[in-house]
Order: C-alpha cells, then structure tokens, then sequence
C-alpha cells in the first residue's frame, strides 16, 4: 500500500533510482541483531579504550558504536570498522531472503531502463554478498558502502548519494533514493534528489511526511508496481 499517489511520477523522472540496502533490499540483522553486534563491538573498543567502551555499550547500534571508536582515535575506528565488516558479511549470510518486493522492484527498474545504485552505510562488501547469494547482482550498476575510515561521510552526509551519481554520470537531482530511515531522507533533502520512504514499520510513515519525504510505501512491491505507469 502506498500513502503517496506520487509514486509513479517520481520514478517516471528518475534516470537512477539508490536503494538504500538495510530495509528496502535486505534485513542485514534479521538473523544475527544487532543489538549482539553492538556489543560485541564495544567489547572490543572496552579492551583499548575504557572510556569509549563505556560509552558504545549504552548503545544497541553498530553503526553508533563505530563512529564512538573514530571519535576516540582514528586506529581505534579502523579496528572496530574491520569487525563490524566481518560481523555484517556473516550477518547477510544468515539474514533470510530479500525485503518483500525487493527483487521485483530491482529488476522493474532494470527494465524501465533506468539504472540502480545500492547507497549504504553498510559496508560494500556485504552488500556485494547478499546480491550474489541471491542473483541480484546483475541488477544494481553501482554499490556505494560506508566509506571506509569516514565515518562521519556517511548518510545523513550527501556524499554516499553524490558520489554514486558521479559514478553513473548523471545529475543528482535527476535521481531519487528509496530508503527507510530519516537519515535517508535528510541525504536526500541535502542533495536535490527526491525521497520515497519505505516506512517498514508503523511509526514511520508518520515520521517521513513530517520530514517531508516526497512519497511514501510500505510495501517494496509498490515501485514496482508504479513503474508499470512511469
């Protein structure tokens, strides 16, 4: 179901459409949580630095946790950004199948002509995993992870979004992003580039029009379906 009749033209204006890839393509923690990497990865930050392990274990957020260990030292980040890749690589070997829809719309967007980007702050490498352990590579042009050592490039920061669009040679503001998270939408917002908002849980969909998301789903298999009328 869709809480956006915009779909249709805002796809029909897209010459890229970015997936994000935990929520609209993938459950990454679906198998392994989360909340079980998180702490394994403050764990880790405790033995160098007492302090910031303190800190990472209030949080249930991997994500949070890496960017806890740059803040403290930049060799720091890089040894929790090397485990939080080997947990995320195990974790979509163990995530289950595609988001619902996930699969159609990648491939209705292939076939509209239009071209993909998966824009992540997850790490590339797991992305290029879940794809090939479910024969979605062929689909998606681009992957664009976390970058490596950056951590505070990573969305709501544009530049995971600008540079996928440099990469496929097109305007960013000619391309829009599906993603289930604000940060998505504030990345978006940032650049030019529309934002449709997978609201994947109830409370979202409320959350992404106050953050004025120009359309919203809560169902993958609606781009799929609007593509059919783009």
């Amino acid at each position: 179901m869709t809480h956006d009749d915009r779909l249709p033209e805002i796809l029909a204006n897209a010459g890229v459409v970015f997936f994000d890839f935990d929520g609209p393509v993938c459950d990454v923690f679906a198998g392994l949580p989360a909340s079980e990497v998180a702490k394994q990865l403050a764990t880790l930050l405790a033995s160098k630095d007492a302090a910031a392990g303190a800190k990472a274990a209030e949080t249930d957020d991997p994500i949070e946790v890496l960017r806890i260990a740059h803040e403290a030292d930049a060799g720091l980040g890089q040894e929790v950004e090397a485990a939080l890749t080997a947990a995320e690589v195990e974790a979509v070997a163990v995530a289950g199948p595609p988001t619902p829809g996930a699969a159609e719309a990648l491939r209705a967007v292939n076939s509209s002509g239009r071209a993909v980007a998966v824009v992540s702050n997850n790490s590339a490498e797991c992305v290029q995993r879940f794809l090939e352990a479910h024969g979605l590579e062929e689909y998606v042009a681009r992957i664009i992870g976390r970058p490596t050592g950056q951590p505070h490039l990573m969305k709501p920061n544009p530049f995971p979004l600008i540079t996928a669009a440099e990469q496929m040679h097109m305007d960013v503001t000619n391309c829009t992003l599906i993603g289930d998270s604000l940060t998505d939408i504030q990345a978006a917002h940032a650049t030019g580039t529309t934002a449709i908002g997978y609201a994947n849980k109830p409370h979202k969909a409320d959350l992404f029009a106050e953050a004025q998301a120009d359309a919203i789903t809560d169902d993958m298999h609606a781009i799929a379906d609007a593509l059919t009328t783009a």
